[in-house]
């Protein structure tokens, strides 16, 4: 049997939250309880970051995410236009938890500058990515559930 050289699937470019009426009347009111706070306390470049968040939230919320291509090959991990070589990556996890909805791959790179890596594995079999990743990386298997960030902007619909 020939072995697998690259593996690819189609991931969204950012995940698209469904947020109800009650989201956005919170959210409203969070944020202009935050643009008091920011003019009491006179840190007016708070309240211009709150304005552009605001902005970039309700701009984004009107599109579609587009499709991109993940390909794992025997190189590196190539994430839309983006090419990250192996020896970039300190070691790779996968964490599988269906019933949370978290079905996530992992990379950690060795610059600690740079944040972690993180792409939804969608319908593809977590174990056969695990299994090709292992000849080129390390695996870290103290993970075995998805970032804290990732799960709090899951549940505040970010």
């Amino acid at each position: 049997m020939p072995e697998t050289r690259e593996i690819n699937w189609q991931i969204p470019e950012y995940e698209k939250h469904e947020r109800g009426k009650r989201w956005y009347i919170f959210s409203t009111i969070a944020s202009l309880l935050l643009l008091l706070y920011s003019f009491l306390s006179g840190n007016f470049l708070f309240a211009v970051i709150i304005i552009v968040v605001a902005i970039v939230i309700i701009l984004h919320d009107g599109q579609e995410p587009q499709q991109i291509r993940v390909n794992l090959t025997d190189e590196g991990v190539e994430v839309g236009r983006k090419f990250y070589d192996y020896d970039e990556f300190k070691d790779f996890s996968v964490v599988y938890k269906p019933r949370q909805g978290v079905k996530n791959l992992y990379f950690e790179f060795k610059s600690s500058i740079r944040p972690r890596l993180s792409i939804p594995l969608q319908k593809m079999d977590p174990l056969k990515i695990r299994e090709y990743l292992l000849k080129y990386l390390s695996e870290d298997l103290e993970r075995i559930d998805q970032p804290l960030s990732e799960g709090l902007a899951k549940l505040f619909k970010l």
